[in-house]
């Protein structure tokens, strides 16, 4: 029979006490209970100064009673079904627990798609555009990637 010397039980107690501590850490990294959600898409505005640019306000909402880090944004953007521009906006913004936030858009419209010429006459004539927003978020909650994903349609008036 070997008996153990107290340098041999000390290693050992040491490694289980690690074990034991990467073990709780691993448990307590998981994803949150519920999806951030974007409710809507505000402050529509299009900038035809040189390159015409859509920008927005989306508002979203962390349901979580947990802050996270929003990271990046990916969405195509349809105008009357219409591919008109992509935002892939890298991001470093913290999201409030339980709470809504704002984060600005901003899209360099491919206007040769719907001719920008079409486009004009239907903004100064104030003609409603339905847009559609489709892509995904991507947000982080103690160092944990989460994709959410995105499909919201609305119908707007774009102002100049």
């Amino acid at each position: 029979m070997k008996v153990l010397t107290f340098p041999v039980m000390k290693g050992l107690m040491v490694k289980g006490f690690c074990s034991l501590l990467l073990l709780m850490a691993i448990v307590s990294c998981k994803a949150p209970e519920q999806d951030v959600v974007l409710r809507r898409i505000k402050d529509v505005v299009v900038d035809a100064t040189s390159e015409p640019t859509l920008k927005a306000q989306a508002v979203l909402f962390n349901p979580n009673k947990h802050h996270g880090k929003l990271k990046r944004i990916k969405m195509e953007i349809f105008v009357n079904e219409k591919k008109a521009g992509t935002v892939d906006q890298k991001l470093n913004i913290t999201i409030p627990g339980n709470d809504e936030f704002s984060v600005p858009l901003e899209v360099k419209l491919a206007t040769k798609e719907f001719g920008f010429l079409d486009t004009l006459l239907g903004v100064f004539g104030g003609k409603k555009f339905d847009v559609h927003y489709v892509g995904s978020i991507r947000v982080s909650y103690h160092g944990l990637p989460v994709r959410v994903p995105v499909d919201y349609k609305d119908q707007v008036r774009v102002k100049f």
